[in-house]
């Protein structure tokens, strides 16, 4: 991580930098585009391809049910405009959400689906409070894995469970934790997910992922189709318009090229990690950096909010630095080369696994400062 020669960075839940494979896929596709132009498109296509199942490994599922999307509203969207609502319908969701995963389903209520926001207690959400506004007209539960504010993680295994026994789907936003926390679609299966590579997956904006299970397809209308959405999609002078029987029929037109290659070099180190370390290496790896500054910072007098249960921890730490305002903390932090958000009404530290006893020195002696002042 070329970052870490400068900053202690702690804003992947924001925008992640690069890492070194991803900047090379880069060097090499510009490269590649300057000098060859698109006598090296089908190596691009084939790049294409290689992150399709990259996430299929990474997600343990079928290849078929991976969708390329240029974000996690994107992905969202895939499911919210194209679901068959029906008048007298409903979604539920908790309260906090990012915009991304509430303004497409409150975009329903113009076709008669009812919104219902179950209220979190202090930043957590449960899988019981959430079965509670269930009804025989729920067809979807649509949640965070991971707060994007509180870091409060979800049980999805128990979460699908439920619902699914009450005959409702699940659709997951995964930003927040795909590629830190196992999840294995062949044993939690999920119906639908998003999420995007520029957060914790180290690539870059504008390259991501959706999941829609195979035996949803037919379910979800297509609203946006072109030339990528079809079988035998290079065939221009005859067109047909027979979709792919799979999650690809929701990749319309020109696929971001550069971003994709960026992303599949940088999910590779993912996959390699649990090839040899295992699935659940990197989850540990980040809850036990942000129990450590938790304790850290707790022993500097400073507020902090880790969720008790240490299942439902991530690598998201928010916390509250007496006198001083989170903006205030983020501008003066950075003076240090230390890299903060604000959310929430607090300063969030987010944490990855490549971030060392180092970097959080200098976090707490960045804090310690402040409340030396």
């Amino acid at each position: 991580m070329p970052v870490t020669e400068q900053w202690a960075y702690f804003d992947h839940a924001a925008v992640s930098p690069l890492s070194s494979p991803a900047v090379e896929a880069i060097e090499t596709f510009a490269a590649e585009a300057s000098q060859q132009g698109d006598t090296v498109w089908p190596q691009w296509a084939s790049r294409c391809e290689e992150l399709r199942q990259k996430f299929a490994e990474l997600l343990n599922c079928d290849q078929g049910e991976i969708c390329l999307v240029p974000n996690t509203t994107t992905g969202i969207n895939v499911v919210a405009e194209g679901f068959p609502w029906e008048s007298g319908d409903n979604i539920v969701l908790p309260d906090g959400e990012f915009p991304s995963n509430l303004f497409p389903w409150q975009n329903q209520e113009s076709r008669g689906v009812e919104v219902r926001i179950v209220p979190r207690r202090d930043g957590a959400i449960t899988v019981d409070d959430l079965m509670e506004h269930v009804d025989e007209s729920t067809r979807i539960i649509a949640v965070s894995w991971v707060g994007y504010a509180s870091g409060f993680r979800i049980d999805i295994d128990q979460l699908v469970r439920q619902a699914h026994q009450r005959g409702v789907l699940v659709f997951l936003d995964a930003i927040q934790g795909l590629g830190m926390y196992p999840l294995d679609l062949s044993s939690t299966p999920v119906d639908f997910l998003a999420a995007d590579g520029h957060k914790w997956l180290l690539g870059p904006e504008g390259a991501g992922v959706a999941m829609i299970r195979r035996e949803h397809l037919e379910r979800l209308r297509c609203c946006y189709v072109g030339w990528g959405s079809v079988k035998n999609s290079h065939n221009y002078a005859s067109p047909k318009f027979d979709l792919r029987k799979t999650a690809a029929r929701f990749e319309p037109g020109s696929a971001n090229m550069i971003g994709n290659a960026a992303l599949a070099a940088s999910v590779e180190m993912f996959c390699e990690i649990r090839r040899f370390h295992g699935p659940t290496a990197m989850g540990r790896r980040v809850v036990q950096l942000a129990e450590q500054l938790d304790q850290a910072l707790q022993q500097l007098g400073v507020a902090t909010r880790l969720p008790n249960d240490p299942q439902h921890r991530s690598g998201i730490l928010t916390f509250d630095v007496p006198g001083m305002t989170p903006a205030e903390v983020r501008r003066r932090a950075l003076e240090q080369k230390v890299v903060l958000s604000c959310r929430d009404g607090g300063v969030r530290a987010s944490i990855h696994a490549y971030n060392n006893d180092d970097d959080l020195n200098r976090l707490t002696r960045v804090i310690a400062d402040f409340l030396n002042d």
